[in-house]
C-alpha cells in the first residue's frame, strides 16, 4: 500500500485548457493552463516515487479536500491525478488493467488545507466478468 499526501489545492486539466496557435504553421492546439501546469510541478515534487513502477492491478483512492464548497465532477480530478502518478513513474499507465478502481475516492471540504490523499492498495478482485 502506498499512501500519499499532495498539499495545495486541486487542480483539473479538462477544466483548465489554453489554446493557442503555433505562430509558424497557424495550427490551433489545446495546451494545460498555468494553473495546471504549476499544480503538475508541486504534485510531482510531493511525491515519494516508490523503487518500483506499479504494472499490477490496484485500486486508487484519492480523497479531494477543496477550498471552497463549489460542485466538483469528480471524474476531473481523478483523470488530472492517475495521469500525474504515471507522470511520477508511481503507475505504469492509468488503463484499466492497471487502474482497476477508484473505490472510496470523493470531494470534501477544507478551506484551510486544501489537498488531495491518495491510497494505493492491490486490487482485491482482479478477475473477469
Amino acid at each position: 500500500m502506498i499512501k500519499l499526501i499532495i498539499k495545495g489545492k486541486p487542480i483539473t486539466k479538462k477544466n483548465s485548457m489554453r489554446i493557442v496557435t503555433n505562430p509558424r504553421t497557424g495550427r490551433v492546439s489545446l495546451i494545460p493552463s498555468k494553473a495546471f501546469v504549476d499544480y503538475q510541478k508541486v504534485f510531482l515534487s510531493q511525491v515519494r516515487r516508490p523503487k518500483q513502477t506499479i504494472d499490477q492491478p490496484v485500486n486508487v483512492q484519492a480523497v479531494y479536500y477543496m477550498p471552497t464548497r463549489h460542485r466538483v465532477d469528480i471524474t476531473n480530478p481523478l483523470s488530472a491525478t492517475h495521469d500525474l502518478l504515471v507522470d511520477a513513474g508511481v503507475l505504469e499507465d492509468d488503463n484499466s488493467k492497471i487502474v482497476v478502481g477508484v473505490d472510496g475516492s470523493r470531494v470534501l471540504y477544507d478551506k484551510e488545507n486544501p489537498r488531495v490523499e491518495i491510497v494505493i492498495s492491490k486490487a482485491m478482485w482482479t478477475g473477469e466478468y
